[in-house]
């Protein structure tokens, strides 16, 4: 039975109910989630934490609404992120939720500056196209929030990586996120280059108050959060508060 009502009035921002993920049939049958119960606050900074095929990021997309779960619900705010087809859980996406990636993957032929300025176009109106979602940065502001405001004609080729994952942070923040998922934000980044990075994330969270839930193996970064769930072959193993 599950113990997460994530139905009830509550003021959690996303929550997962009895979520199970699955890939494949019969023998080649692998199962990525089991039964996971979740429920993140505005606000808050989580970590899930976990070695690599864990989970981890599996139950990150779910939260996104880039994977449907086989079994289980996921609920955004009032809306099931989980029963609606693809260009539904798009348009809730556009309502509050952002990702940085393990890479940057920003648009190679795009200026910093235009990497940003065109997630901002990216968003559609919220509550049924009645009202635009507020957006309080412009993409010069962005830039300058993550120390960059002297790259807005560079290229993504002409960036460091470090530079270019806080473009990306930029980009992720031009969508007003009120959650933003990180999947391994510093993976692909030296020791030096990702505390800059993190440091930033911690900064940026504080200054602008949106969830942040990030996936990583590495404990340190995991200890940056206010709450860590341990993820191991699929199932919630453990919490903690570092």
């Amino acid at each position: 039975m599950s113990n997460v009502d994530i139905t009830a009035p509550r003021t959690s921002l996303i929550g997962c109910d009895g979520v199970s993920v699955s890939y494949g049939h019969g023998p080649s049958l692998v199962t990525a989630l089991h039964a996971v119960e979740l429920l993140v606050e505005p606000g808050e900074r989580l970590a899930l934490w976990g070695r690599s095929g864990s989970g981890k990021t599996t139950l990150l997309h779910v939260l996104g609404g880039l994977v449907v779960p086989n079994e289980g619900r996921v609920m955004w705010k009032t809306s099931e992120l989980s029963s609606l087809d693809a260009a539904a859980r798009g348009r809730r996406r556009a309502e509050g939720i952002a990702y940085v990636f393990q890479g940057s993957n920003l648009l190679s032929h795009f200026t910093a500056f235009e990497n940003v300025a065109f997630a901002t176009l990216l968003g559609v109106k919220r509550d049924g196209g009645r009202a635009p979602r507020p957006r309080t940065h412009s993409p010069e502001d962005l830039l300058e929030l993550v120390g960059l405001s002297s790259k807005l004609d560079a290229l993504p080729g002409e960036l460091s990586g470090g530079e270019a994952q806080r473009v990306a942070i930029a980009r992720a923040l031009a969508q007003s996120p009120e959650l933003l998922l990180c999947d391994e934000p510093t993976g692909h980044l030296d020791s030096d280059t990702a505390e800059r990075v993190l440091d930033l994330l911690d900064g940026l969270h504080r200054e602008l108050s949106f969830a942040l839930v990030t996936a990583t193996h590495d404990a340190g970064v995991a200890a940056r959060a206010e709450r860590v769930i341990e993820l191991s072959d699929g199932r919630v193993i453990g919490e903690s508060s570092p």
